[in-house]
């Protein structure tokens, strides 16, 4: 799928690995729709990068039904979906406090993953609209795993069920969509300097760097952005999970 030709939905569009992102598909020519809670913040972007916006609860099924009807009249048509739309939480299974809260548990899984396979249902049944191109596809998801995933921390019992949820969706959904000729992959990626990594000073980040194999930095969200635009580029990419780790492995 030509990046000049993608008419894209961003969810967690305004800030961080969601921001870059549609930064970087609207360079390259696409069309995107910005979706995030956050109204000021998303329609500032929008503005500066010549993008859509619509204020979206992605946990949210009337919201979201809105967002993909706004969408599609605003580009014509939906061919790619990123989902960025997230929180990271830190409890643990028992704490000083007592049991891990179930409502903060439900939350995280709530926004993480549930939230983003009801973006993923809903601009998949728009995507299946489309006429399909030379490839016989008519549209991709791109969803946000993390390593966590695979090798969460103390404290992330949460985050970590709710990302491996992600992780999961993929083979299935690329196989439920396949006979309408969309795509589903994922990323996982390690530590980034988002803003929330950025707050907690330069010594802490260099720790953390410490522990990546190559470079010894924290990923930077344009390269996030870059491999999101290419797994929209790629046809034979599918059902897939990929680290964007710089080899890290958590211990």
């Amino acid at each position: 799928m030509k990046l000049s030709e993608t008419a894209a939905i961003v969810t967690g569009g305004a800030s961080g690995l969601g921001a870059a992102t549609a930064r970087f598909l609207t360079a390259a020519g696409a069309q995107v729709m910005l979706f995030d809670r956050d109204a000021a913040g998303g329609a500032a972007l929008a503005g500066e990068i010549g993008a859509g916006f619509v204020p979206v609860d992605v946990t949210d099924e009337g919201s979201v039904i809105a967002g993909v009807q706004a969408a599609r009249a605003s580009m014509g048509k939906i061919t790619a979906l990123v989902n960025c739309a997230g929180i990271a939480t830190g409890e643990k299974t028992v704490g000083r406090e007592g049991p891990h809260g179930l409502d903060s548990f439900k939350r995280t899984i709530d926004i993480n993953l549930v939230g983003s396979f009801n973006c993923l249902r809903l601009a998949a049944a728009e995507m299946a609209q489309n006429a399909p191109n030379d490839d016989g596809e008519r549209g991709v998801v791109v969803n946000t795993a993390s390593v966590a995933a695979f090798e969460g921390q103390k404290g992330q019992t949460a985050y970590a069920a709710s990302k491996a949820g992600i992780a999961g969706l993929s083979l299935p959904a690329a196989r439920d969509l396949a006979s309408q000729g969309i795509r589903v992959n994922a990323i996982a990626p390690g530590l980034f300097l988002t803003p929330m990594l950025e707050g907690l000073g330069e010594e802490i980040i260099a720790g953390l760097s410490a522990d990546v194999v190559f470079p010894k930095r924290l990923g930077r969200p344009a390269e996030f952005a870059a491999l999101a635009a290419h797994l929209i580029e790629n046809a034979y990419l599918n059902g897939t999970t990929i680290r964007l780790d710089g080899g890290l492995r958590m211990p």
